[in-house]
């Protein structure tokens, strides 16, 4: 039972605006910039140059639901010669902030926004950032516009940028286009609303994948690592769950590219000075090699980009559930990401971006929000004659530092405010106990990430034998937000001991079944308690919990269970039993898939609910409106059939229709 906790409350945005200030940032915009925002004008800014006008084309945007400072949109054309021409526009931000103004000189000291997880401090102001500079659906914007012809093969044929005028028809959502790509989801209304939007999502999907293909046979390390999320419900963390890779973010990322790349071109053939993006050469190349070699892979001595991909790829496969994982430390052996003038044309230029696996790559997709972009910008129309201004190859090479040592500082305050969020997230369950994955394991101490909320931590107590990728149960001891300290404590030796190689067999009985999943076995059930029904599988090593059609079983009986899935990274192994599944508990598994997914982007929304059941297993509830049921994982104390509460949606799982909830503490 979790221990009262008496520690007084902690102001996260306060917190998080006072760590900004420490690092150096400026939060707050001076007077300077207001009086410049209250002279801004409300309609389009006039411009002297001539601009195409592409209104009519289908533009559309796909971001988070909750993103407001739209910088990107997107529309492509099939070719008569079998090119595909993707247009990738860009807000228009220098029309509005001019070099050396208040607003520019704010930005030049931030140089980036900051999203801490709790409150976003943006670089520009919102009356820009999310109004005049925005890419706002139904709003004329000017923008600047990247256009690339691909081929069938991915092979970029043709690159070119202009100016133009806009206009966004659709502002979608990740996760829903996701479904809709993945024909989870048959029909979305909003892709209706627009003529022809479906059809050009589709074309934009083949593009997409020509950009992928091509990127990978060029050796694009395809990196997955996981970013921890904050759950936000009326200013208070209610969890942290993890960002994931989907079809529409992929889709977009290549894009971006595509675009980043197409633009150091269009800059370097015309010979100018200008800012880059570099991931140099990895310098720990030789832990990259130790990392490969300790599970049986073998990468040269030397740095080669090709062969890493290729060992990732073959991770990837091998071990889909750990690859997050994986990424993880080898992005952290690659280094980050720098700014570099670059002023040489020729095969001596500097290093290219060793992830991507191309030579010539900027910024500037993003120039609401990085500053980086907004310089960019404004060199190009320098070189159109559009009105840019000028900058000094002195002027590229500070700012250029500028914006790697921000970027760098900013990082460390959002990893400070997720500490101090997690902290005030996990204070009041003192000693619960929680699954979780080793991510540490030196002289300077053992961490642990839990599988669920996604929380990291030190183990203070009994990791002695632990090591990195074993999975482990570890009990909360301590949570100081204040700080940001969360402190774990492990089984004493003995027991932790017999519970690391009862981990090890299951990890090594879920890889012999991975490539199983779906078949059927003989079983015989081990255990049947409130906390879980498990089989053991005759004439074949593997034992694992019964997830569908467990009721009604009794310890030592025999029946037939087909495998749904086998992870071996943390020994987890799930059936469900073939016989003991009636019909309609099938539909309404299906139905709760499809809940899930029209619930996959609400995360953190508030919702009325019934509680429908309470069991030692699991407290079960229903939305008022419409209907869709869930599972209640925090608050449960109390609750009995029929209550009504208001919960926060804290999790969906659209392969196994689960719908997660937790109570609202204000409830």
């Amino acid at each position: 039972m979790a221990a009262l906790n008496t520690a007084p409350a902690i102001d996260l945005r306060a917190a998080a605006c006072a760590a900004l200030v420490e690092a150096g940032f400026r939060p707050e915009f001076p007077p300077a910039v207001e009086q410049e925002l209250a002279g801004l004008p409300d309609a389009l800014p006039t411009t002297t140059t001539p601009v195409r006008d592409l209104r009519t084309l289908p533009w559309s945007s796909i971001d988070n639901r909750d993103s407001r400072d739209l910088d990107q949109v997107e529309v492509a054309e099939r070719r008569a010669d079998g090119t595909i021409r993707l247009w990738v526009g860009v807000a228009d931000v220098d029309a509005l902030v001019a070099k050396g103004s208040a607003t520019d000189e704010h930005a030049a000291k931030n140089t980036t926004s900051v999203y801490t997880g709790v409150a976003t401090f943006p670089m520009l102001p919102e009356r820009l950032s999310t109004d005049l500079t925005s890419l706002n659906e139904g709003e004329d914007r000017l923008a600047v516009v990247v256009e690339v012809d691909v081929l069938p093969d991915g092979t970029i044929s043709r690159h070119d940028v202009s100016r133009a005028l806009v206009r966004n028809h659709a502002k979608l959502v990740y996760e829903r286009i996701d479904h809709w790509l993945g024909g989870g989801v048959p029909d979305l209304p909003e892709l209706s609303k627009v003529p022809g939007l479906v059809e050009q999502l589709r074309l934009q999907a083949e593009v997409a994948q020509r950009l992928r293909l091509f990127r990978e046979r060029g050796g694009t390390l395809d990196l997955e690592s996981i970013e921890p999320q904050l759950v936000m419900a009326r200013g208070r963390v209610v969890d942290i769950g993890q960002s994931r890779r989907n079809r529409a973010r992929d889709m977009i990322e290549s894009f971006m590219v595509a675009a980043n790349t197409a633009m150091a071109l269009f800059l370097g053939d015309r010979r100018v000075p200008s800012l880059r993006r570099v991931v140099r050469t990895p310098r720990r190349w030789d832990r990259l090699v130790s990392l490969a070699a300790d599970i049986g892979e073998t990468l040269p001595a030397e740095p080669d980009r090709a062969a890493l991909g290729a060992f990732l790829a073959r991770r990837k496969e091998a071990e889909p559930a750990r690859f997050a994982d994986l990424s993880l430390t080898v992005v952290k052996l690659l280094g980050a990401g720098e700014y570099i003038l670059e002023r040489r044309m020729d095969a001596s230029r500097r290093d290219g971006h060793f992830g991507l696996g191309v030579a010539d790559y900027t910024h500037s997709t993003a120039p609401n929000r990085r500053f980086a972009d907004l310089v960019t910008q404004r060199l190009f129309k320098r070189v159109c004659s559009g009105g840019g201004t000028d900058y000094t190859e002195r002027e590229l090479a500070d700012i250029a530092r500028r914006c790697t040592e921000r970027e760098d500082a900013a990082r460390k305050v959002v990893r400070l405010v997720r500490k101090k969020a997690a902290a005030v997230l996990m204070r009041d369950r003192i000693g619960e106990r929680f699954t979780a994955v080793v991510t540490g394991a030196s002289p300077k101490g053992t961490y642990v990430r839990l599988l669920g909320p996604v929380v990291e931590g030190r183990v203070v107590r009994n990791a002695r034998g632990l090591d990195v990728g074993d999975t482990v149960k570890v009990a909360l001891v301590r949570a100081d937000a204040e700080k940001g300290y969360i402190d774990f404590e492990a089984a004493p030796a003995p027991q932790l001991a017999r519970k690391l190689e009862r981990m090890r067999r299951k990890r090594a009985a879920a890889e012999t079944l991975r490539t199983r999943v779906g078949e059927t076995f003989a079983g015989e059930v081990t255990a049947s308690s409130p906390r879980g029904t498990y089989v053991r599988l005759l004439g074949i090593a593997g034992e694992g919990r019964i997830v569908r059609g467990h009721k009604g079983l009794t310890i030592g009986q025999q029946i037939r269970v087909r495998l749904l899935s086998a992870d071996a990274v943390h020994g987890f192994i799930d059936f469900e039993r073939v016989d003991g599944i009636a019909a309609h508990k099938v539909q309404r598994l299906q139905r709760k898939q499809q809940w899930a997914r029209e619930l996959s982007d609400r995360i953190g929304e508030g919702f009325d609910a019934v509680v429908t059941g309470v069991t030692p297993k699991a407290t079960w509830i229903r939305l008022e409106p419409p209907g869709i049921e869930g599972r209640l994982v925090r608050g449960l104390t109390g609750l009995r059939p029929g209550d009504a509460v208001h919960v926060v949606l804290l999790a969906t799982d659209t392969e196994r229709g689960f719908i997660d909830f937790g109570r609202d503490n204000d409830d």
